[in-house]
């Protein structure tokens, strides 16, 4: 699965013109995970407008609420929708996928367990 081509500099001017003050933290060497949960499960989430999908990102290059070291992993909320083949949305933060990464099928309770 690709990301964005972007350097960091051009994926920073990107996020603060796109997002106008809205949370946003660029990421490289990341996961897609989908959520191989229950259908109950996936009717919850449906309730949140959010998606069994979670964002596994080993690098973080930038974070705009310093929430995140450069070089720390992340691991994401659900899913809210995937916007311009580039952007995981949560109901909190826009993560901006940069470079190639990976998509994955896990339970969730094996989630829980990645400590990065």
């Amino acid at each position: 699965m690709s990301g964005s081509a972007m350097t960091n500099d051009e994926a920073l001017e990107y996020g603060r013109a796109t997002f106008n003050g809205a949370p946003f933290c660029l990421v490289r060497n990341w996961v897609w995970v989908d959520l191989d949960g229950p259908e109950e499960q996936r009717d919850y989430l449906a309730t949140m407008q959010l998606q069994p999908a979670i964002l596994f990102a080993h690098t973080v290059v930038y974070d705009s609420l310093r929430r995140w070291d450069v070089g720390d992993f992340v691991r994401t909320t659900a899913l809210h929708a995937f916007t311009d083949e580039l952007v995981f949305r949560t109901l909190n933060t826009n993560y901006v996928l940069l470079g190639d990464g990976l998509r994955k099928l896990a339970h969730p309770q094996t989630i829980a367990m990645i400590t990065g």
